[in-house]
């Protein structure tokens, strides 16, 4: 993988990241929205890569996964010998953009924290200050409304994430409340306004 930034006229690339929530059912739904969203604004078009955890993988169904869909499996088969790729960072040097959409809890706790424990997180660790790094958090009203919660999207936003809050409507577990991943329009729309932006920048590491 290139350095982002290093090619002219090359695609802008999409890191897309799913967690442990429900919400990833609307992968397939973000990720053709993001296509759709990028032939009307973005001359160059957009590539998309996408980063599933272990948990996201119950709601991940196997017609979306393509040669783009990586998972931590993929970050250890990818090592062997020194000098050998390091998948994270080839993926922080590919990536415009880096983008979890939804963010669990959990995820959210770890980002918050400094853990590094998968891929996602890895990626996230070192991901570099001058790029675009958008969470969408998306779980249970009471989960969204904990103190641990606050706290956490508090680090994130002081770290420079850029922090989407969910939606309030009828939650797949019954409840009515806050916690929803936005529409997948509205997610595509929020990453897609931070591509233009991206025409040059990052010198290599």
């Amino acid at each position: 993988m290139s350095e982002a930034g290093a090619a002219e006229g090359r695609p802008h690339h999409v890191l897309l990241a799913v967690t442990g929530s429900v919400a990833t059912i609307k992968l397939k739904e973000v990720i053709d929205q993001l296509h759709l969203q990028a032939k009307g604004k973005l001359p160059r078009g957009i590539e998309v890569r996408t980063v599933a955890s272990r948990c996201a993988l119950h709601f991940v169904k196997d017609e979306w996964r393509d040669s783009s869909f990586m998972t931590d499996a993929d970050e250890w088969s990818s090592w062997s010998a020194k000098g050998d790729p390091v998948l994270h960072i080839e993926l922080r040097r590919w990536a415009d953009v880096f983008v979890i959409a939804p963010l669990s809890a959990n995820t959210l706790a770890k980002l918050a924290n400094g853990l590094c424990d998968n891929l996602i997180t890895c990626v996230a660790r070192a991901w570099d200050p001058k790029r675009p790094f958008l969470v969408f958090p998306a779980m249970n009203t009471l989960m969204w409304e904990h103190p641990f919660t606050e706290r956490h999207i508090t680090h994130l936003r002081d770290l420079g994430v850029q922090v989407i809050p969910p939606v309030s409507k009828a939650l797949a577990c019954g409840d009515v409340g806050t916690g929803a991943l936005p529409p997948p329009e509205d997610v595509a729309a929020r990453v897609i306004s931070c591509l233009p932006l991206q025409e040059s920048r990052a010198t290599p590491d």
